[in-house]
């Protein structure tokens, strides 16, 4: 993989940055290339945050303009609103420019701030940054598109040390099959698997906690654990060390590039879902990776076919 350091924004000349991105590689900008101004991102350091313990991060819905993982009491909620809603609105202008095909398509996700210390936080396995591991979200599926994240260092000294593997296609190429995706992907054509699916959606349109995945979604959320609790893979996977400074920026897509983060502190992001069909190549797509290896479709259409199944 690679470290694309982009000094100047922006160009010269205009520049399609996505068959880097859609590699496996991290885009890196040492300077910040949106307005976010010091005051901002002076009130976040100051926040008194007493719930890192539980919380990874506070986290900001742009759809709702809401704000969760802080006290609604504090007296601080409607500024910490406005600051997350500028710092958002600042990400997806750039972001807009930056990648004008991903931006007729995308949905726009969560942004977040990260406010506790990474480095040696006692957090269960499934949680732990400091694993290698590829994203995938429990609570909103991608159906096959991709989680384009855009991080951004405003810790006044310290940098934020990440370390990545070799990408996507590549791990999935050797953990992929004992992951379990052979047996993932054969219920993505059963009646049985259909069921199932159409099931979530009821109980998830009565307002009942119960969310509708694809075999795709199935399996990436399981290779998000299994990648952590792989103690072989932890350990003898290749390791690049990547460390960005304070008032850096810098995204990739999260389910493409393994990554964990070692230590640092007051980090912001955004979160995009790139529609795989605005891709510069659809087929670097983790879906159409994990679909060549099992040989299965893992975005199934939305209703079975009987005469395929005849002993359903």
């Amino acid at each position: 993989m690679e470290f694309i350091r982009i000094d100047a924004w922006p160009p010269p000349e205009p520049v399609d940055y996505r068959p880097q991105l859609e590699a496996g590689n991290v885009l890196f900008f040492p300077k910040t290339p949106f307005p976010f101004p010091e005051e901002s991102q002076q009130f976040l350091r100051q926040l008194n945050f007493a719930g890192g313990a539980i919380h990874k991060n506070i986290a900001y819905r742009p759809a709702q303009d809401k704000v969760t993982g802080f006290p609604a009491d504090s007296g601080k909620m409607d500024r910490l609103r406005y600051i997350m809603r500028e710092y958002s609105q600042a990400v997806v202008q750039f972001m807009a420019e930056l990648f004008p095909q991903y931006a007729a398509a995308w949905k726009l996700d969560y942004a977040s701030f990260r406010p506790v210390e990474e480095e040696n936080r006692n957090l269960p396995v499934n949680k732990r940054n400091d694993l290698i591991h590829t994203d995938a979200f429990p609570s909103r599926p991608t159906n096959g598109d991709l989680i384009l994240r855009v991080f951004t260092n405003i810790h006044p000294v310290k940098t934020r040390n990440w370390i990545t593997t070799d990408p996507f296609r590549l791990i999935a190429g050797q953990y992929a099959t004992g992951a379990g995706l052979r047996e993932i992907a054969a219920s993505s054509d059963s009646v049985s698997g259909w069921m199932r699916r159409q099931s979530a959606r009821v109980l998830h349109g009565l307002g009942l906690p119960v969310v509708p995945r694809s075999p795709y979604d199935r399996f990436m959320l399981h290779f998000h654990e299994y990648l952590k609790r792989n103690a072989g893979f932890q350990q003898n996977c290749p390791k690049y060390r990547f460390n960005f400074p304070p008032g850096s920026t810098w995204l990739a897509f999260t389910d493409l590039v393994p990554h964990s983060v070692h230590s640092g502190q007051h980090a912001l992001e955004q979160t995009f879902i790139i529609a795989r069909q605005s891709m510069a190549d659809p087929a670097n797509a983790p879906v159409a990776i994990l679909e060549r290896i099992c040989g299965k479709p893992l975005i199934p259409a939305s209703t079975p076919k009987p005469s395929r199944h005849p002993a359903a």
